[in-house]
C-alpha cells in the first residue's frame, strides 16, 4: 500500500482497528483469519481500553481493541465506538498520523473532535478524539494521531510476514467522503465506494495469500 503523500507535511495511514466486545474475541477473530499470532499491546487507562497488535510493515500495524473490563470507566465516551460496540469482531476504524495534527484538524469534517493527550508505556501521543465517540461519516472517516518522538508501535513488533493490500470503504456518501480524503492525504491504496452501509474491508497479504479481514 503506498504511504507517500503529496502535501507539504506527512499525512498517511498509520494503522487500522478491530474492535470487539472482549479482547479474546477480537484476537482470536484475527488470528483464525490470517493464521499469525498477534503480540501484546497495552493499557490505556485514560480511555479503560486494552488492545494487541499485529505488524503490517514499517510504522503501520493492525490493532484489536476493546473495552478492558478491570479499568476504570473513563467518564467520556471511549474511542471508536466501543461503549455502543456489539456483535462480532470487526474491522470499524482507521486512523491517519500527521506531523502536523492543528492544520490536519482544520481541514478536517465538523464533528471530528478534539485533541487530547495520550500514552501506554514508553508510548507518546496525541489524538483527535471526538466527545460523542463517533467520527465523521459513521466512523469512516479517519482519527488523526500525531506520535511523539520516534516511539512507534510498529517499531517493536515482529514482522510475521503481512502486509495491508487494499483498504477499501463504502459508504452511502462516497463521493463525498473522498472529497474530504483528498484534502488529507493520497489516496492511492484506499478504494471509496457507494454502498448502503458504512463499512471498511481490508485486503491483507499473508504467508498463506491474500485474506479479506472486514
Amino acid at each position: 500500500m503506498t504511504m507517500n503523500s503529496p502535501h507539504r507535511f506527512l499525512q498517511e495511514p498509520d494503522h487500522i482497528a478491530i474492535c470487539a466486545e472482549t479482547l479474546a474475541e477480537g484476537v482470536s477473530y484475527v488470528e483464525d483469519l490470517l493464521g499469525v499470532p498477534l503480540e501484546a499491546g497495552g493499557d490505556h487507562l485514560f480511555m479503560g481500553t486494552h488492545n494487541m497488535l499485529l505488524s503490517l510493515g514499517p510504522r503501520f500495524y493492525l490493532e484489536v481493541i476493546s473495552i478492558n473490563p478491570e479499568a476504570a470507566a473513563p467518564g467520556r465516551e471511549r474511542w471508536f465506538e466501543l461503549d455502543s460496540f456489539f456483535g462480532q469482531p470487526r474491522l470499524t476504524n482507521w486512523i491517519c498520523r500527521t506531523d502536523n495534527l492543528a492544520r490536519s484538524l482544520a481541514s478536517a469534517p465538523t464533528g471530528i473532535g478534539r485533541i487530547i493527550p495520550a500514552a501506554r508505556g514508553d508510548l507518546r501521543w496525541q489524538m483527535v478524539v471526538p466527545d460523542h465517540g463517533s467520527l465523521p461519516f459513521d466512523g469512516a472517516y479517519p482519527a488523526l494521531i500525531a506520535w511523539e518522538g520516534s516511539a512507534h508501535p510498529a517499531n517493536s513488533l515482529q514482522d510475521r510476514g503481512c502486509r495491508l493490500e487494499k483498504l477499501t470503504i463504502e459508504h452511502p456518501n462516497a463521493d463525498e467522503l473522498k472529497r474530504h480524503l483528498r484534502t488529507l492525504l493520497d489516496l492511492s491504496g484506499i478504494e471509496i465506494r457507494r454502498g448502503n452501509v458504512k463499512k471498511l474491508i481490508a485486503t491483507i497479504k499473508t504467508p498463506t495469500g491474500l485474506k479479506i479481514l472486514q
